[in-house]
């Protein structure tokens, strides 16, 4: 095992030391060491992430629905292309028909959206997820939003709850605004500059400072 996943195992998962994460963000920013004093230790955890196609292919099938529901048709789904991960879901996905998918309960975009993504998998424009954890963070969000369907906020998800990535601070989330202007008193809502002008205090761990305004969100 090398020294990075020795590290990465010590951490939780993580690509970074939460601690020092902690210690970082109360030096740089007081209102937002008074956040973190007030929803006390981090407690994110990480999703495993055994491939991009099979992560991403939950993902499109989850948008825009109610867990429950979304996780009952992604089991019909994967009950189309039984036994298999990664490429080899993208292969045997590619040759289901159109109409065994629909009568899972796929919306014909999210059925064309993960034909693009089996396609992308095949062809070796989607990466393995041992060349993602090498790949900085835009560059992987580029290669992530070629895919159909996969928007920044998707790809930024991914980064954060599968991959570990310190780095990360999804100013469009609502959740991510709505804290914002709770933990610094805000009396309108604040727009995506406003966070990331803010937010540059925060680097390099921005994924830290995103759990905890996503807490602030929260009902008290």
């Amino acid at each position: 095992m090398s020294k990075a996943a020795k590290g990465a195992r010590a951490n939780g998962g993580f690509g970074f030391d939460p601690v020092i994460a902690l210690a970082h963000l109360r030096t740089c920013d007081a209102a937002l060491a008074k956040l973190i004093d007030r929803v006390g230790p981090f407690a994110m955890e990480l999703k495993s992430a055994s491939s991009l196609f099979d992560v991403l292919a939950e993902a499109i099938v989850y948008q825009q629905l109610h867990a429950r529901a979304a996780a009952s048709i992604h089991a019909r789904v994967r009950a189309l292309i039984p036994g298999t991960r990664g490429i080899a879901a993208a292969r045997a996905l590619a040759g289901v028909p159109d109409e065994a998918l629909r009568g899972a309960g796929l919306s014909r975009s999210k059925l064309l959206a993960l034909r693009d993504l089996a396609a992308k998998t095949l062809d070796g424009h989607l990466p393995t997820i041992a060349k993602a954890r090498r790949m900085d963070d835009e560059a992987l969000i580029g290669h992530l939003t070629h895919v159909r369907g996969i928007g920044r906020w998707t790809a930024q998800m991914l980064l954060m709850f599968r991959l570990g990535r310190p780095g990360v601070l999804p100013v469009g989330d609502y959740g991510i605004r709505k804290g914002f202007g709770a933990a610094f008193r805000k009396r309108e809502m604040p727009t995506p500059a406003e966070v990331e002008k803010r937010g540059e205090r925060w680097r390099p761990y921005r994924s830290v400072a995103s759990w905890y305004l996503w807490r602030a969100a929260e009902p008290a």
